[in-house]
């Protein structure tokens, strides 16, 4: 499994001539990471003076998002074996029409998997950046700088989450589903751009 490599072994997989892991499973790891730091400043705010009356609802935020930084790591590897799923569709036999047929139908499935990976990344990690804001705001001003950066990480994993959506989108015949899909990451990245660009407005460091 790609999670359980070391960080180096992870880096030359990605950049080896090999297409997979790629960007999805990229993404997955920035959103992870974000989830991480979102984690990282709860817990460094829980029972601090000063912050004492938001040490519950740190906890449970420390809790939620190390549940979503799991979650997110294991993304890594499902992006992985849904690229690896259509790969081999690829190599189905076409001989004949009832292979050609079965072969293109099993292409458009998979070219469905590969999209709705990505898309549920996108989703669920599109619904920590509230979160980010909240422990950004009241949680440690100490670490704030590591809640800009979990916010910077959860965008950039949800927008090249989205890439691979779109990307995927171009091979799939069905119109309803690729209509669908393209207007969910069209809103998606709207409201994620608007609100990291609120959040950071109010961030001051210095």
């Amino acid at each position: 499994m790609l999670i359980n490599l070391k960080v180096q072994d992870f880096i030359k997989e990605v950049a080896s001539d090999s297409p997979a892991p790629g960007g999805g499973s990229v993404a997955a790891l920035s959103c992870s990471l974000g989830a991480g730091l979102i984690s990282m400043l709860a817990n460094l705010t829980i029972n601090k003076k000063g912050y004492e009356e938001v040490t519950d609802k740190m906890k449970e935020i420390a809790l939620m998002s190390s549940s979503a930084a799991d979650l997110f790591l294991k993304v890594i590897d499902a992006d992985t074996k849904a690229f690896e799923a259509f790969m081999d569709t690829l190599k189905m036999p076409k001989d004949t029409d009832e292979q050609k047929a079965a072969r293109s139908a099993a292409i458009q499935g998979a070219s469905k998997g590969i999209t709705l990976v990505p898309l549920q990344l996108a989703k669920d990690a599109a619904t920590l950046i509230d979160t980010c804001d909240y422990v950004i705001e009241v949680g440690n001003k100490n670490a704030a700088s590591d809640g800009a950066v979990a916010l910077t990480m959860l965008r950039s994993g949800i927008l090249a989450a989205i890439f691979n959506v779109r990307i995927n989108l171009g091979g799939i015949k069905d119109e309803d589903f690729v209509k669908k899909v393209a207007d969910e990451v069209n809103e998606i990245e709207r409201a994620v751009k608007a609100r990291e660009e609120e959040i950071l407005s109010k961030l001051v460091l210095y």
